[in-house]
Order: C-alpha cells, then sequence, then structure tokens
C-alpha cells in the first residue's frame, strides 16, 4: 500500500490532485473534482498585483466559501515584496496552502517575467520562495514547475534544491520545457531523477489521462502524487476511476447518460450561482462542449448552444440534448442484447460515445 501524501500537515485522502488552469479550476470545478475523488484541487493563478485585489475576478477567485479543505491557492508573478503580500493576503481569506505558480508557458505571463519563465534566473527563484515562505510561516508552501526552460536548459534539479532550500514543502513538475508548451508528449525521466534526490514530496504532472497512465507515472518516477488537469475536462470523475484503479487494479464501468446528465447539471448550477447569470452561462459554455464533446449529435448541438446568452435557454437545450442520448444509448443497448455482433455496451456508455 502507498503511503498517505501529506503536504506540511495536511494529510491528502490519496495521490490525485487536481492542476491548477486559468479559466477551469474555479470554486464550483475545484469542489466538483474532489467530490468524485480528488484529493486537492489547486486554485487559477491568483495575482500578486495588489492593485487589482478589488476586481470582481481576483474577488471569486479568492471565494473559497464551503470549500473542502485543504484549500490550496496559486499565486503568480515575479516580485518577492508583492509575491510575499499576495500570499499573506490570499492567507487571510482562507488559503491553507500556498502554491507559487513557475510552470505556467503562456506568453503573457512569461512576458512579464512571471510563471515559467522565472526558471532562467535561479537567484529570483530563490529569492521569491524565501519572501513568501517566511511571509506565511503558519501555511506550508508548495512550487509549481516546468522541467527547465527549453530542452538544453533542464534545471529542475536546481530548483528542486532552491525550494528545499527555501522551506517549499513540495514540488509538483509538468514533464515539459516552457518553450514545449502543450507539444509533444510529457517526459518523466526528469521527473524520476528530481524524486530519487528529493527531501519533500514531488508531484507529476502532464499527459495523464487515464488510470493505467496514472499507475505508469506513480512507478516510474516513484512520485508521491500525480496532478491531472486537461484530462478532467468534462470528465470530473476520472477521479473516482484512477483511485479505483491504484487500490483495485480494476476497471469502474464508465459513467452512463443519465449519470453524465446529472453530473452537468449539478455543475451548471453552482456556475449559475457563482458567478451570476451572464457570466455564468458563458463559462458554462465551454464546460458544456467538453462533457458532451464525441457524443452522437454533439457538434451541432455545441455551435446551437453557445448562441444561447439565457440560464433557461441553456438548461433546455441541455436536457433535450441528453433526453436524446438516452434514447440513443438505449437503442444501443437494446441492438446489443439481440445481436452479439453489436459492440460491447461501454462502447456507447459514455453517453453513446459512438460518432455521429
Amino acid at each position: 500500500m502507498r503511503p498517505l501524501m501529506r503536504i506540511g500537515h495536511h494529510v491528502l485522502k490519496n495521490k490525485l490532485i487536481v492542476a491548477p488552469m486559468a479559466g477551469v479550476t474555479d470554486r464550483p470545478f475545484r469542489q466538483l473534482c474532489k467530490q468524485l475523488g480528488a484529493g486537492m484541487a489547486v486554485s487559477e493563478m491568483v495575482t500578486s498585483n495588489s492593485l487589482l485585489y478589488g476586481s470582481a475576478k481576483t474577488a471569486r477567485r479568492a471565494n473559497h466559501e464551503g470549500e473542502v479543505d485543504p484549500i490550496s491557492v496559486q499565486i503568480a508573478g515575479a516580485d518577492p515584496a508583492m509575491m510575499a503580500e499576495a500570499a499573506r493576503h490570499n492567507v487571510d481569506r482562507g488559503a491553507q496552502i500556498i502554491d507559487i505558480n513557475m510552470g505556467c508557458p503562456a506568453k503573457k505571463v512569461c512576458n512579464v517575467m512571471a510563471g515559467s519563465a522565472l526558471l532562467q534566473d535561479e537567484a529570483l527563484v530563490g529569492r521569491i520562495l524565501d519572501a513568501v515562505v517566511r511571509a506565511v510561516p503558519e501555511v506550508p508552501v508548495t512550487l509549481k514547475i516546468r522541467t527547465g526552460w527549453d530542452r538544453e536548459h533542464r534545471n529542475a534539479l536546481n530548483i528542486l534544491k532552491i525550494a528545499e532550500n527555501a522551506g517549499v514543502r513540495a514540488l509538483a513538475m509538468h514533464g515539459r520545457t516552457r518553450a514545449c508548451g502543450y507539444t509533444g508528449e510529457a517526459e518523466y525521466d526528469t521527473i524520476k531523477a528530481v524524486k530519487a534526490e528529493a527531501r519533500i514530496p514531488i508531484i507529476a504532472n502532464g499527459d495523464i489521462t487515464s488510470p493505467e497512465k496514472a499507475k505508469h507515472v506513480l512507478d516510474y518516477t516513484g512520485a508521491d502524487a500525480v496532478m491531472i488537469g486537461r484530462a478532467a475536462q468534462g470528465r470530473p470523475w476520472i477521479f473516482r476511476e484512477i483511485a479505483h484503479y491504484l487500490a483495485t487494479g480494476t476497471h469502474l464501468p464508465p459513467p452512463e447518460v443519465a449519470e453524465i446528465h446529472t453530473v452537468l447539471l449539478g455543475h451548471l448550477h453552482d456556475l449559475y450561482a457563482f458567478y451570476g447569470e451572464v457570466t455564468g452561462v458563458r463559462v458554462a459554455r465551454k464546460h458544456i462542449s467538453w462533457y458532451t464533446k464525441g457524443l452522437i449529435g454533439s457538434s451541432a448541438f455545441r455551435h446551437a448552444m453557445n448562441q444561447l446568452d439565457s440560464v433557461a435557454e441553456q438548461l433546455a437545450v441541455v436536457n433535450e440534448f441528453f433526453s436524446q442520448a438516452a434514447r440513443a444509448d438505449s437503442r444501443l443497448r437494446y441492438e446489443h442484447d439481440n445481436n452479439e455482433a453489436m459492440p460491447s455496451p461501454h462502447a456507447g456508455t459514455r453517453a453513446a460515445r459512438l460518432a455521429a
């Protein structure tokens, strides 16, 4: 049995962590992933610019009402003093873990020498980590990085030592360089090498899209946990699937139409309540697209759904789409029961997941 994952005094229920994703890991998404098996979920980036603390977006990102512990908030910036203040600001508003972003490859972040751009300046990395750890001694500080700036400058081992010396309590690493963006395949050799030298927990991230891949990455790297990002978009039950596989070596059946519909409706109502109707409908569009990707008739449905501007309209088309999907799934099951040559029912049960 694998030991429990700890970050400071927080003991996670498992080794599955939701990666911070800008515009995705808001409170409704974090809560849903935790309900469906994630041991922890890290918030989307919160700016270290105090001039923006009063903005609606920043205020929402600091809203953790009702969220299951531990509450991990990611901060981003390049100025040690501002990052220290951002850490204090978020702890005062409920953060129980402060995560520092040195992994984001987005140009708008790197162009201001934040995110993964910081990996080019190891001295500045040290000053930022020292400042943040000193600023919030009562909560653990974690760090998320990439393997380096580019393939010729993979300096993750150096960053590990700087982080440990500063008092960082866990290190998450995406298996690509900043230059790679999200292209190509993540590599795990660097994560394995870092884990071999580490005195703090190491969290592996990148291309973990299935229970088998999660187990492979944990076994190959020796990492203490895995962090899952894009694979959870429209598939928040991936956490329970992985948890079950790691515990038993067997697969849970994929969710059926009715459950996907129920999960999506709950997610939508949380988004409407969190953002308000106008913004909630807009934010919901991408989630609806992710939940329905690959389902029969989903392309035309998504195009029509994206034209709607009210909660009532959005819910009506979602309910109609899933009613049709349920009928299609029932037909597939009936045909399978009466024709052994038909595919397994599980081939269609992610809401009749056969291409139109």
